[in-house]
């Protein structure tokens, strides 16, 4: 449905992003979420074919060539970035693609209704909730819960985003997790398994192992189904990097599709630039070089 002011795409309301991504899985086919860091980069996502475009703080760390766990980091104002990306890069050149937008839930400096007012005036059409400290275990998980910038805060996030009309699709590392985000009506649920490997700066041995990944995504999967059974389950991280991976794991969990952040993005980046340069570079002189 276009924007009436527009003309275009965005904002969609939850439920027409509901059933844009049930209209894909009734064709057969695999949802694909793809994170964007540019302009550009968001542009030919949509030309790929993705079924949304989510807008990540990390992007921007990754597409300067660092690692995505820097958006993780205290190295800028997560929901500011993001909201500068969406306005600045990726909504004014995505013609019809959902646009999410991360948001760090747990910031407390936020009100968090008022922030999400603003994501929703911008023209996104749902959130996501990243930075997320899902992804976050050990010792510092523990202090963030206990002096209140736990995983609850995003949980409650995600509520008030559902109660604003903004489809919801959440990051989770274990079943509980999946249920708390289900009971408040996430949309879709992303089990995440691992930073992705690979490339320049994936990680390599801080992961898990392809079954591994498939059996967490599988209980995932299980506990969010049994609270509602309408969400749409999709996978991410760790080992699960190619088509072909995700073929993989496609064909042995009930999960709906593939978010690709670093496995679209930055790799389609370095391998074509690094192709092409190289083809750019194995050009030899028709003539000799006059001295």
């Amino acid at each position: 449905m276009p924007n009436p002011w527009t003309g275009k795409g965005n904002p969609y309301t939850k439920q027409e992003v509901r059933d844009r991504l049930q209209l894909t899985l009734d064709q057969q086919k695999a949802i694909i979420a793809a994170g964007a860091g540019t302009g550009i980069s968001a542009k030919f996502i949509e030309k790929g074919g993705a079924d949304l475009i989510i807008i990540y703080n990390s992007g921007r760390f990754r597409m300067a060539g660092h690692g995505s766990t820097a958006g993780l980091m205290a190295y800028g104002d997560a929901n500011a970035v993001a909201m500068e990306i969406g306005e600045f890069e990726v909504l004014p050149v995505v013609e019809e693609v959902p646009v999410i937008c991360g948001v760090h839930g747990s910031d407390p400096r936020r009100r968090m209704w008022h922030h999400l007012l603003k994501v929703k005036e911008m023209g996104f059409s749902g959130v996501n909730n990243f930075p997320t400290h899902a992804i976050v275990d050990g010792h510092f998980r523990a202090v963030l819960e206990e002096t209140g910038m736990g995983f609850d805060k995003e949980v409650e996030m995600i509520r008030l985003a559902s109660k604003m009309d903004l489809f919801t699709i959440v990051y989770v590392a274990t079943p509980e997790e999946a249920r708390q985000m289900a009971q408040v009506g996430a949309d879709a649920i992303i089990a995440h398994v691992g930073t992705t490997v690979g490339g320049s700066i994936g990680v390599v041995g801080a992961t898990c192992s392809m079954d591994e990944a498939i059996e967490r995504t599988n209980e995932i999967i299980a506990a969010g189904s049994e609270v509602n059974p309408e969400t749409f389950f999709l996978t991410h991280g760790g080992p699960i990097n190619t088509p072909e991976d995700v073929r993989v794991v496609l064909a042995n969990t009930r999960a709906h599709g593939f978010v690709g952040a670093s496995s679209l993005e930055r790799m389609g980046v370095e391998k074509s630039l690094t192709e092409l340069t190289q083809r750019f570079k194995a050009l030899d002189l028709p003539h000799k070089h006059a001295e």
